[in-house]
């Protein structure tokens, strides 16, 4: 850091039981991350601070929200070691949260302290902000980011290019300046600065990893300019004007606003200029000046809108869109504008399954033959009695290993016919077709062991073992060894194939609300909206279940969490699921941004429990996406 910050104003007497937030970050080499996670693991809970704590072998990212008392205790602890020297810790009053929804989004409702783990090869570290999402490629060394420039010099630098001071800035009044601004696309939505003849570039992406590609694209509009960029507290400029200076000659005047939006108006109540409000991460949603000038306009009808409290996202990438409370409509499909500008449209309300479902849910083993009804789908569409259109949540259902479409829905019938009234399950066969096999009874006194009788339905997989092979002719052959627990670990194929034929599957068959995978199939799921999110910026759908989970032995999940609210639903120790370990589940669930995951461990084995308090839990968590 260039000079030591500490909170501008500090409240007085009698503010101590106020709420507040508190945003910090320090790039520095940490020397044991996972003793400093847990430090803040406990330091944090024992001043009841919420929100989300990142520790990684370059430093810290942390936004944490508590009282005002609390939050000051923490400053002092944080700021007595030297880790921290020069850290600016922005610190801000504020209500408590009111609104449970966005709270628990935000990562408000508890802590989270994760440690950010080192990846292979050792020299591919993962950021506290991931700038770059290819994991072949290395991050830009932080030592070469740009210039702070306080938020009055910042100022003074616009000002002047501005033409409205004659005050003179060295560093900057050489070249020509570009101003740059770090963000997501649905944060510039809503505020943004505004300078007179300053080009403001806005990139206009979902997501951070995403600035990489558009600075790639336009090097020639940054070559030999002056750069001026700004983000909300100043972590994001501090990687994205790395990479741009990494380009060598020409881009090596890069500047950044130091602390971000958030310091420029605190020092400039005004606005300054900036318009309209600074998106925040946390419960507050938006933080504007004294102008309250409305930026952001609604994506349906276009009146002046800037409030993203209702939480609406796009139904293809899942970001946030704006929509007035007069064109926000439960059963309307959203579509963002950069989707709407690579041609995607608003996907047909698709018909309602009559889903009077089943329980059971043990995995097959994978040998033994089970008893299964044929899959039929009734649809028809549910109306209330004013004749509006009651929306369910739609739920894409992957099955387990050796498993079929209507094997799958007759085990889960319990599960949805007790969430008949909220959600609607969608069931499809893996594509990849398994070969009969059966495990011979044991001592039998026949030459050549009976095969199963009854007629066999064909099953399934979504990964593969290697040099699988399959029976076209569907004869039935002895397995070649005992049932293995730890097969899976060995089905490492298909994955390209299954993600085609499920990005075919949902084109043709409408938007889904979520997804829900048992067994194989919650690893197959969280493959896919892995896939998704490097692919696409985000997973598509709003929420995910994974029951009885496991990591796949396929790629690398790339160090960055699984960005989507997430259930996970397994046995709670060793021994009540004897296919699939606790221990794995749990691993999955890691995978996932933490501040958005529920976990239900529960004795009931192999399956997905439908009994009190279990189901009650099940019912809550997708009740919060009604």
């Amino acid at each position: 850091m260039d000079a030591t910050r500490q909170p501008e104003q500090r409240p007085g007497d009698g503010d101590g039981d106020r709420y507040g937030v508190l945003l910090y970050y320090k790039y520095a080499e940490v020397p044991d991350a996972g003793a400093l996670a847990a430090f803040y693991e406990e330091h944090c809970r024992g001043l009841s601070l919420v929100g989300r704590v990142r520790v990684g072998p370059d430093g810290v990212n942390a936004t944490l929200g508590g009282r005002m008392a609390a939050l000051e205790k923490h400053i002092a602890e944080m700021s007595s070691n030297a880790l921290f020297d020069g850290t600016d810790f922005k610190l801000a009053s504020c209500e408590d949260p009111v609104d449970e929804k966005v709270a628990r989004e935000c990562g408000f409702t508890s802590l989270s302290v994760r440690v950010v783990k080192v990846l292979v090869p050792p020299s591919r570290r993962m950021e506290l902000v991931t700038l770059c999402s290819n994991p072949t490629s290395a991050p830009p060394e932080i030592s070469s980011a740009g210039k702070h420039l306080p938020a009055a010099e910042f100022h003074s630098v616009l000002q002047n290019v501005a033409g409205t001071s004659s005050d003179a800035v060295a560093p900057v009044e050489k070249n020509e300046v570009v101003v740059v601004d770090a963000r997501n696309v649905y944060e510039t939505r809503i505020g943004k600065f505004n300078v007179p003849n300053v080009e403001t570039l806005d990139p206009e992406i979902r997501q951070y990893s995403d600035l990489p590609s558009w600075i790639d694209e336009h090097t020639e509009k940054l070559r030999g300019k002056s750069i001026l960029m700004y983000c909300t507290g100043g972590i994001r400029c501090e990687m994205a004007s790395a990479y741009i200076r990494s380009k060598g000659e020409g881009f090596e005047n890069v500047f950044q606003l130091y602390g971000g939006i958030q310091r420029y108006l605190e020092k400039f109540p005004d606005g300054g200029y900036f318009e309209g409000k600074n998106f925040v991460f946390d419960h507050r949603i938006s933080v504007g000046s004294l102008k309250e000038n409305i930026l952001g306009a609604c994506l349906l009808c276009g009146s002046s809108y800037d409030d993203y409290s209702s939480r609406c996202r796009c139904s293809h990438c899942r970001m946030l869109v704006l929509v007035c409370p007069t064109c926000q409509d439960s059963s309307k499909e959203y579509v963002c504008e950069l989707c709407q500008k690579n041609g995607k449209e608003h996907c047909q309300t698709s018909t309602k399954q009559d889903c009077e479902i089943q329980i059971g849910l043990s995995e097959p083993s994978g040998f033994e033959k089970t008893s299964i009804s044929d899959h039929s789908v009734t649809s028809k569409v549910p109306w209330s009695n004013d004749t509006e259109h009651l929306k369910k949540l739609r739920i894409l259902c992957l099955h387990g290993f050796r498993q079929n479409a209507s094997n799958f829905k007759g085990r889960t019938s319990a599960l949805a016919k007790k969430l008949k009234h909220i959600a609607e399950l969608v069931f499809i066969d893996a594509p990849h077709e398994l070969s009969f096999v059966y495990q011979p009874i044991q001592g039998h006194c026949s030459d050549k062991p009976s095969l199963p009788s009854a007629t066999s339905k064909r099953k399934f997989a979504w990964l593969i073992a290697p040099n699988s092979s399959f029976n076209t002719e569907q004869d039935w052959k002895a397995a070649d060894a005992p049932f293995d627990p730890l097969q899976y670990q060995e089905q490492t194929e298909g994955f390209e194939k299954s993600y085609a034929y499920l990005e075919k599957t949902i084109s043709q068959m409408g938007s889904f609300d979520g997804i829900l995978g048992f067994s194989q199939g919650a690893a197959m799921a969280a493959l896919f909206c892995r896939q998704q999110q490097k692919t696409c910026g985000a997973p598509r759908f709003k929420f995910g279940m994974f029951c009885s989970g496991y990591p796949a032995p396929v790629g690398d999940f790339d160090g960055e969490p699984i960005k989507l609210p997430s259930f996970h639903c397994f046995g709670n120790g060793e021994g009540h699921d004897r296919q699939i370990a606790n221990k794995a589940s749990t691993e999955l669930a890691g995978l996932f941004q933490q501040d958005r995951c529920s976990v239900l461990e529960h004795d009931m084995g192999h399956i997905i429990p439908t009994r009190l308090p279990y189901i009650d839990q099940i019912r809550s968590f997708l009740s919060s996406f009604l």
